[in-house]
């Protein structure tokens, strides 16, 4: 069976799931040293580590499935590359930023997070329009027996 393979994608997703990771080892630390097991405790810094990985799971399945779809339609081109790193970068930069630990990583984070998230669904809404005929679609068949 011949695979499709999507690099860009595949990228992405990998540098997620280790974003995922570690704001998830983020938040469970901010809990440990406030003693919280369940809801924040009215703990700042927890709420912020919540809300940093809440952003992050809010943002990054649409980021993600919008990859998939126009990799799949159009083929692997250098500006996806550049968008899906600039998103990656923008995610890590948004929960630096809501820790205080670098400011202006929130503001740009989410400046990254939102260009990324219009212009793929930009080229993704304009994708049945402007390649009409010029592409062919999947088709399902069956296996030969």
């Amino acid at each position: 069976m011949d695979a499709i393979i999507l690099p860009v994608t595949l990228a992405a997703a990998a540098a997620c799931a280790i974003i995922n990771f570690w704001l998830a080892i983020r938040t469970g630390m901010a809990r440990r040293a406030a003693n919280v097991s369940i809801g924040d405790g009215g703990d700042s810094r927890l709420i912020s580590r919540m809300r940093a990985h809440a952003n992050f799971v809010e943002y990054s399945p649409f980021v993600l499935i919008l990859l998939v779809v126009i990799e799949l339609a159009i083929g692997t081109h250098w500006w996806l590359w550049t968008a899906a790193a600039l998103f990656v970068i923008g995610r890590i930069l948004h929960p630096l930023g809501m820790d205080s630990v670098w400011k202006p990583g929130r503001a740009i984070g989410v400046a990254l997070t939102f260009a990324i998230l219009l212009g793929l669904a930009g080229v993704a809404a304009t994708i049945p329009f402007f390649s009409y005929g010029t592409v062919e679609t999947i088709e399902v068949v069956e296996a030969a027996a």
